[in-house]
C-alpha cells in the first residue's frame, strides 16, 4: 500500500479512530482524517501517532462539497464510517436521511478527484431483522435478504448502500474506474466502545445488573476496525479487486455470544433474571413508547428505552457462514475485557472519592 493516500470520514468516531490507528502502521503515503470536530484528548492522540506516514486531521461537515472536493484531492482510497446512528428514533428522520444518504455525495467528490477504491461502512439491519419470530441461519452474500423496516437508521443506510453499489461501472475523470464495496457490519465492540461504555456505566449504577431487552445471543459481533484493513489489502492487489467491487460483504467474528456480558461478567456483572414480559407484549409497549416519543418531540426530546424496532433487534437470531477474522474471538476479548476492567476501576475510585 506504500504510495497510496487514504482518507477516513468519522474519524473521530468509534470505528473511525480504530481504522486511523490501524492504517498508520500500513505505511501509506498519508492518512487525512475527516469529521465534523474532534474533541481535544483525539487530537493529543492522533499526534502521538505521526510516524513516516502523514496525519492530517480535517474538520468539515460531509454534505459540504467543497469541504469533500479540498478533502478528497490526491486520494487513492476512502473508507466511510461517518453516520448518524439512531436505532431508538430520537433523532429526526429527515436528519437521518440527509446525513446518511445525501452523505453519499462523496461518491460525486470520488469521481471527480480520481479516487479509486471507496470502501462503505454499512449495516446488517439493512438486510435484517424483519420479525423476531424468524430465525435465518447459514446466511451469505448469495442468499438474499432485505429489511423491509421503516426504520430510518436501517431504510437510510439501505439507501446508501444501493448508492455506492451502484457506482460499480462509474468512470473517473481521468478515465480510470472507481472499486466500490460495502462492509455489513454486526454489533461492533472493543476497547473505547460507546455502547458497551454506556451499559457498563448503566449496570455499576444498577446493581451490577445489565439492561437487556434479549436474553440470548443473536449474531456475531465483531471486534472493531479490521474488517476494514482486510478489505482495503483486498481491493489493493487488482485481481482480487475485479472480484470485489461493487459487491457488499457481512463482516464478523468467529464467536457467538451476548457480548456485553461476556465481556464485564469477571466484574461481577450479569444479566437480570428476575421474569420479564412476553415478547409480544413487550413489542407493543414499544411501539407505544414510539408514539410517545413522536408526540412529545415538538416541546421534548425524549428517548424511549426501547421501541419495536430494538426488541426486534435484540430478539431475532441470525446465523452466518463461517470466515475467518482478523482477530481472534480470545485475542479481541481479553483486549476489550481489560479495558472494561479500567471502567470498573474508574467506577470504585469515584464512589471512593464521595465517601471521603
Amino acid at each position: 500500500m506504500t504510495g497510496w493516500s487514504c482518507l477516513v470520514t468519522g474519524a473521530g468516531g468509534f470505528l473511525g479512530q480504530r481504522i486511523v490507528c490501524l492504517l498508520v502502521k500500513k505505511e501509506l503515503k498519508e492518512i487525512r482524517a475527516l469529521d465534523k470536530a474532534f474533541r481535544p484528548g483525539l487530537r493529543e492522540d492522533f499526534s502521538k501517532l505521526q510516524n513516516k506516514t502523514k496525519l492530517t486531521m480535517l474538520e468539515g461537515d460531509i454534505l459540504d462539497e467543497s469541504c469533500l472536493k479540498r478533502a478528497c484531492q490526491d486520494i487513492s482510497v476512502i473508507i466511510h464510517t461517518a453516520s448518524i446512528i439512531d436505532i431508538f428514533g430520537v433523532t429526526h428522520r429527515e436528519s437521518i436521511m440527509n446525513f446518511n444518504v445525501k452523505g453519499t455525495v462523496l461518491l460525486e467528490a470520488c469521481v471527480q478527484a480520481s479516487v479509486l477504491v471507496f470502501i462503505h461502512t454499512t449495516n446488517i439491519q439493512v438486510a435484517w431483522p424483519n420479525s423476531y419470530k424468524k430465525i435465518v441461519q447459514n446466511q451469505h452474500e448469495q442468499e438474499p435478504l432485505e429489511n423491509t423496516q421503516p426504520a430510518p437508521y436501517p431504510y437510510s443506510k439501505k439507501l446508501a448502500e444501493k448508492a455506492v453499489l451502484a457506482v460499480n461501472v462509474q468512470t473517473l475523470k481521468n478515465a480510470g474506474t472507481l472499486y466500490p464495496c460495502a462492509l455489513r457490519s454486526m454489533h461492533i465492540y472493543g476497547e473505547g466502545s460507546p455502547f458497551l461504555t454506556a451499559n457498563v456505566n448503566r449496570a455499576l449504577k444498577n446493581n451490577a445488573i445489565l439492561s437487556t431487552i434479549g436474553k440470548f445471543p443473536t449474531t456475531n459481533p465483531i471486534y472493531v476496525g479490521w474488517a476494514h484493513i482486510l478489505a482495503l489489502r483486498v481491493l489493493w492487489g487488482p485481481k482480487k479487486a475485479l472480484s470485489v467491487r461493487g459487491q457488499f460483504y457481512y463482516i464478523l467474528d468467529d464467536s457467538y455470544d451476548i457480548p456485553n456480558y461476556t465481556l464485564s461478567k469477571e466484574f461481577g456483572l450479569r444479566l437480570d433474571s428476575r421474569w420479564s414480559l412476553p415478547l409480544s407484549l413487550v413489542c407493543w409497549i414499544g411501539f407505544l413508547l414510539e408514539i410517545v416519543s413522536f408526540l412529545l418531540r415538538p416541546v421534548y426530546t425524549y428517548r424511549p428505552p426501547f421501541n419495536s424496532h430494538t426488541v426486534t433487534l435484540s430478539n431475532s437470531m441470525v446465523t452466518f457462514s463461517y470466515k475467518k477474522p482478523l482477530y481472534s474471538w480470545e485475542e479481541a476479548q481479553q483486549k476489550t475485557v481489560e479495558w472494561v476492567g479500567s471502567l470498573v476501576d474508574r467506577h470504585k475510585e469515584n464512589l471512593k472519592s464521595k465517601t471521603q
